[in-house]
């Protein structure tokens, strides 16, 4: 199976089901409008992500472009908080990340707006471009640099050690192991390396133990390439205690679904230079079984894409490994 291509059943710049702007309420898009100071003549929706909160690209009559997420407190409390928690880590990152930075927030009694700098450009298309997965591993490897030792700022938010959320929740194999949920189809591969994965997968948090900090969800989705061909790194609501080469192997799951060699890949990343042994076999583990278990849970109205994306993720997770342990 190395190397053989793989492509989603769906395009990442097109997974996201949002209320368009003239759907937004009078109200919000008047308060919105006030704080940019000119009306709004063009919204662009964002297609990638797997949430059901506005987010476009606003121009404005003055020529502004921002970046403009928006979510009810009403039925999307959950929103609201990553957005609010997203304000604070993208404003204390350290300026060697790229990353897009907020402007302002604003909170109604029915609504928080956080509003970013714009970044002109797109999702990264699959199969990767080997020159678009160069500029997104070297952005990565800049901001992890940069991370490695976090300013004061972003201590002084408490982030959660990515170490306590892998023993709790990315515990698949184990849990189909013990029949505490059905082994799902696409999980079949595995079956007859049940235990090899457990194991696998239970010694992960251990090796993630660390004062640096890492994205903790860097997909391609999470990415935009500019005209010039930078990458920047979005969405950055999840950043925790961790290594940085955890999100390293996240990446390149997607670049081993197209045929690119991702093993090395891995090994000559400067993120990886100082990974423990096993470190990418293990993270493999945890994450196709994260993946394929969440992939096998019943449809969510408000990303119809996401169990298709967690169980492609989560396949391409397992060849992965499978080839690496030379069980396929």
């Amino acid at each position: 199976m190395a190397g053989m291509p793989s492509t989603p059943p769906f395009r990442y710049d097109a997974t996201a089901v949002r209320p368009s702007w003239e759907s937004l309420a009078g109200d919000l898009r008047a308060a919105i409008e006030a704080r940019l100071g000119s009306p709004v003549v063009r919204a662009d929706g964002a297609g990638a992500g797997f949430t059901s909160g506005f987010a476009a690209l606003l121009t404005t009559a003055a020529g502004d472009r921002v970046f403009v997420k928006a979510a009810r407190s009403a039925d999307q409390r959950h929103l609201c908080d990553w957005y609010a928690h997203e304000a604070l880590v993208t404003a204390a990152l350290p300026a060697q990340v790229r990353a897009p930075r907020p402007l302002w927030t604003l909170a109604t009694p029915d609504w928080f707006v956080l509003c970013a700098e714009a970044v002109e450009g797109r999702t990264p298309s699959l199969p990767w471009a080997p020159d678009e997965l160069t500029a997104t591993l070297d952005t990565w490897a800049t901001a992890a640099a940069a991370l490695a030792d976090p300013p004061q700022a972003l201590r002084d938010l408490k982030l959660p050690a990515l170490a306590p959320m892998l023993a709790e929740e990315f515990g698949g194999w184990r849990w189909m192991a013990s029949g505490k949920v059905p082994t799902p189809p696409s999980a079949a591969p595995g079956r007859d390396h049940l235990a090899d994965l457990v194991g696998l997968e239970e010694a992960a948090p251990a090796l993630v133990v660390t004062r640096e900090l890492t994205h903790c969800d860097l997909r391609l989705d999470n990415v935009i390439i500019d005209p010039a061909g930078q990458a920047w790194l979005c969405d950055w609501n999840w950043l925790c205690h961790g290594p940085a080469w955890f999100d390293t192997a996240i990446l390149l799951i997607t670049a081993y679904a197209g045929g690119l060699d991702a093993d090395k890949l891995w090994a000559t990343h400067p993120t990886a230079a100082d990974a423990p042994e096993g470190a990418l076999d293990a993270t493999l583990a945890a994450m196709s079984g994260y993946y394929l278990t969440r992939g096998a849970a019943p449809p969510n109205d408000a990303a119809p894409a996401v169990r298709a994306h967690q169980t492609w993720h989560g396949e391409v997770a397992l060849a992965w490994l499978s080839d690496r342990q030379g069980w396929s």
